[in-house]
């Protein structure tokens, strides 16, 4: 198993210290001013940003109390979308929830689909029944799923500290991932790809083809945008010793993902809990430093770079060959929870009748209560559910991790200018669907 790679790229001596939250007392007033400058020290304002705002990403508000420029104090406002998801799962089987899970983080809904079927499976005990083949296109979808998201939120988080040009260029990459999830799901956006105890078809004729070409195109792609940013006198100025978050408070905050190895914490669901054949793959965990915006930015850019070396390697062993001219399976072998082939059920009456059960009442799932977490492009997307036997679960609560992401607002956003709030937000990389879940 490869170790873990430390990224670098900082000056250790150039340091910036952040202004005071509250401006102390010059030395020379005299004993009699004292009270009225400690009233003058009180008059703070508070300001209202978001949630219609473009740098909160969505429906994110922030209610700011400033001393002039200063941020003494921040509150985050979530809930405006009032999505209500997992009261919702109560009231459906376990497979007509699968598009709702697109809705979570929709930058990266191939993702969310893999790791709620993984919950699902688990819960059934059918989780280390799944065919090679399906393992390795799951993964494959994930990848593409983290290097879309990613690619959206480099973009998004450069353009709104002054560099448009790099949005530009993500984005064109990204329709390319569109373009390869529609000829996959025939959806671009919504995919609802995996299915319980399987994926919803198979890969199309020419697919891996298509990417491996975009494997060969993206990193050209990565290396045009570090040459645009990594060494930006004014993206660096911006981002470098700017939202510094410690290791012990990324921990103590319950922080995943990116912005919990960017403060150097070498936790990667993907090599702690290996799921579907991640074990099998050699692929390095990439820390930060001194986890400021700086280092959650060097994170994210080469965790592109080691999950088109996953997909490369998945390519290379993909069971069956790119048509699957010899017939491996997609889907675990059991009629009460896979969908029969529609040729059967139009000539068997068994077939028949367990489609007919598996659409109107679900996969009857056994009474009991699992949790799964899945290293999402955002963090950790666990996903704990709470069966009394049935096709629908009891009770279901998501494990959201940008909700859980926001919540270090509060103490990395005090002590900072105004205008570093931009570059915070931008570079913790939320969503608010899964905020509001």
């Amino acid at each position: 198993m490869a170790t873990a790679q430390t990224i670098e790229f900082r000056d250790p001596a150039a340091r910036v210290t952040l202004a005071p939250a509250v401006p102390t007392l010059p030395p020379s007033v005299p004993a009699a001013g004292m009270d009225e400058m400690r009233d003058l020290e009180g008059e703070k304002m508070v300001l209202n940003m978001g949630p219609s705002h473009p740098a909160t990403h969505g429906v994110l508000r922030l209610l700011l109390e400033l001393d002039g420029e200063i941020i003494t104090k921040a509150t985050p406002d979530v809930g405006y979308l009032h999505r209500g998801d997992e009261k919702i799962a109560e009231n459906m089987t376990y497979t007509q929830f699968i598009p709702y899970t697109d809705r979570l983080d929709y930058l990266a809904p191939l993702h969310n689909n893999v790791v709620y079927a993984l919950a699902v499976e688990k819960l059934l005990g059918i989780d280390k029944q799944l065919p090679p083949r399906c393992q390795y296109i799951r993964v494959i979808c994930c990848e593409l799923a983290r290097i879309s998201a990613h690619l959206l939120g480099l973009g998004a988080f450069a353009m709104d500290v002054g560099a448009l040009t790099v949005f530009l260029h993500t984005f064109t990459e990204r329709e390319k991932i569109y373009n390869l999830a529609e000829s996959l799901t025939g959806a671009r956006f919504t995919t609802s790809y995996t299915r319980i105890g399987g994926l919803a078809r198979d890969l199309p004729a020419g697919w891996v083809d298509a990417v491996r070409k975009f494997c060969n195109e993206v990193v050209i792609n990565f290396d045009e945008s570090e040459k645009l940013l990594t060494r930006n006198r004014i993206f660096v100025d911006r981002t470098r010793d700017v939202g510094i978050i410690s290791r012990a408070d990324a921990i103590d905050y319950g922080l995943t993902g990116p912005n919990l190895r960017g403060s150097g914490v070498d936790y990667d669901l993907r090599k702690a809990h290996p799921y579907l054949c991640y074990a099998d793959l050699e692929f390095d965990v990439a820390l930060g430093s001194v986890g400021d915006c700086y280092d959650r930015y060097l994170v994210r850019m080469e965790e592109m770079r080691q999950s088109v070396r996953i997909i490369r390697q998945c390519l290379e062993k993909l069971p069956g060959g790119p048509d699957n001219r010899s017939g491996e399976p997609i889907n675990v072998p059991d009629g009460k929870t896979v969908l029969p082939p529609k040729e059967k059920v139009l000539t068997s009456m068994e077939e028949l009748i367990h489609q007919f059960i598996l659409v109107t009442q679900g996969v009857n799932a056994p009474p009991g209560e699992i949790y799964f977490g899945g290293e999402n492009p955002k963090g950790e997307l666990g996903f704990y559910i709470n069966s009394r036997g049935g096709g629908t679960p009891y009770r279901m609560k998501i494990r959201a991790p940008s909700f859980v992401n926001l919540s270090i607002l509060p103490k990395v956003l005090p002590g900072h200018m105004m205008s570093d709030t931009v570059a915070i937000l931008g570079s913790l990389d939320f969503v608010m669907g899964e905020c509001d879940r």
